[in-house]
């Protein structure tokens, strides 16, 4: 569903072969598989066992995180991207100084989050999460779509703004069962699952999903995301 992201940044930053790639959470691999095609060299930290296999499969250079960096190819690259940590994350601003270590001086940082969530139409659909994840540690996957809110994150960990922009992301799914698991997948439910059980959470999706059935069967969701660009100073 973020290809249209992955390629936005990528043409920006004319990745190709002289570039040396990190993805930060990488999860199974998707956007380093579409940096290496334009020949970057690429590798990838993933936390999550299923996740970091499917990108085994993909032949990709794919380690656990920062204790077993030993994995990944180069201590440092040109470009390191978190496209997908950051709205789940607990506190995001390790997450950034980790990113900014593994850069090379005059390199760059891509952070990503979801638009304003009056542009994306999965907005009722995520609510689900915190709606139903209790009191426990739910995370708003809006908390950082405020403007300013990326950019508060860069000079703690020595990076200055190099630019942003904004990719229309739609979520689109064969089928109402498709859209369901494919939303549970994203790991942004599980505190949801261990509160109120899978097939709850399941149920209200499908409920809440109502909306944005087509006439013939499918899923659609428009949505707006928002990268930003920073360079490591020092």
């Amino acid at each position: 569903m973020l290809v249209p992201l992955y390629e936005a940044v990528y043409d920006r930053l004319e990745v190709g072969p002289a570039s040396s790639v990190l993805g930060l959470g990488c999860r199974s691999g998707l956007a380093l598989l579409l940096a290496a095609g334009r020949g970057a060299q690429v590798a990838g930290q993933e936390p999550r066992d299923e996740l970091r296999e499917l990108a085994h499969d993909r032949r990709l250079r794919v380690c656990a995180g920062p204790r077993t960096s030993a994995a990944v190819a180069r201590s440092a690259h040109s470009l390191v991207t978190v496209f997908e940590q950051l709205p789940g994350a607990a506190d995001a601003g390790p997450v950034v100084a980790e990113a900014a270590r593994l850069t090379l001086p005059g390199g760059h940082v891509v952070l990503a989050a979801w638009g304003p969530p009056e542009r994306c139409e999965s907005a009722p659909v995520l609510d689900v999460a915190r709606r139903m994840a209790g009191r426990t540690t739910a995370r708003d996957p809006f908390e950082l779509s405020a403007p300013g809110a990326l950019e508060d994150l860069l000079a703690p960990a020595g990076l200055r703004p190099a630019g942003s922009g904004r990719v229309s992301c739609p979520f689109a799914y064969a089928d109402l069962d498709s859209a369901v698991r494919g939303l549970l997948s994203t790991g942004l439910f599980e505190p949801a699952e261990e509160f109120s059980g899978a097939s709850l959470v399941a149920k209200e999706l499908e409920e809440v999903l109502q909306p944005y059935l087509r006439a013939d069967g499918s899923v659609r969701m428009e949505n707006l995301f928002r990268y930003l660009v920073a360079e490591r100073s020092r």
